[in-house]
């Protein structure tokens, strides 16, 4: 009977992302057949696993959503944290992010309970575009708009080419395949510009088009498929 390790058993089973389920195992809150379990444990269908004392699934069916995520809107599953993401959904599917758009944020997630898709799209060799409008404080220049193109020097390394485009004096489109923390902020910032709205518009192929602020939609097979590639 084949195993599988059992981040991997949790991430399939969209409790969390394989990362997240070894923080689990090492607090102790999983268990396979009574007892506490172990990193790199290999579990099959014949186990019994449970979570919190919960028992889980392998074979629950898997979600996927696109989420307006409106500005001030905490992106994490911690219930303890008001305001947060998880508000949102009343599904019976544990789901949860992928990735992270800050609270000053607003604008396109993805959510799932899909631990394959997870780690699929946040390893660093699966570069996903993301495109973003931005509003900043002052009028933008050609040579600002060049330098973001070029990439910008951030903790001592530069940062990916990017795509600018200009859409008005103070806004434009720039569409990155990086994920450094606040990275489009601080890009601005390093040229002199604060950024005033921030709204991520596409993930890879997946548009928010117009889902309204704090409405959410499942995707579509054909979304679907692109993302699993």
């Amino acid at each position: 009977m084949e195993k599988t390790r059992i981040n991997k058993f949790l991430a399939q089973a969209g409790i969390c992302s394989r990362r997240e389920a070894d923080k689990l195992i090492e607090t102790g809150k999983v268990t396979i057949n009574g007892k506490k379990a172990q990193l790199g444990t290999a579990v099959s269908e014949k186990d019994h696993i449970k979570l919190n004392g919960k028992l889980i699934s392998e074979k629950e069916k898997k979600v996927y959503i696109a989420f307006h995520k409106p500005f001030g809107v905490i992106t994490t599953t911690n219930p303890e944290s008001t305001n947060n993401i998880m508000e949102y959904f009343k599904i019976p599917e544990r789901i949860y992010p992928i990735g992270r758009l800050d609270v000053q944020s607003s604008g396109l997630i993805l959510l799932t309970n899909d631990g394959a898709i997870v780690n699929r799209l946040l390893k660093a060799e699966n570069k996903q575009e993301k495109e973003y409008i931005v509003t900043v404080n002052k009028p933008l220049t050609d040579e600002a708009i060049e330098k973001l193109e070029k990439g910008i020097m951030l903790d001592r390394r530069k940062t990916l080419p990017a795509k600018v485009k200009k859409r008005s004096t103070h806004q434009m489109s720039i569409t990155i395949v990086q994920g450094i923390n606040r990275q489009i902020r601080r890009m601005c910032e390093a040229l002199g510009y604060d950024v005033k709205i921030l709204k991520r518009t596409r993930i890879a192929s997946i548009e928010l088009k117009d889902l309204q602020r704090g409405k959410w939609r499942y995707l579509s097979d054909k979304e679907i498929r692109t993302l699993k590639g």
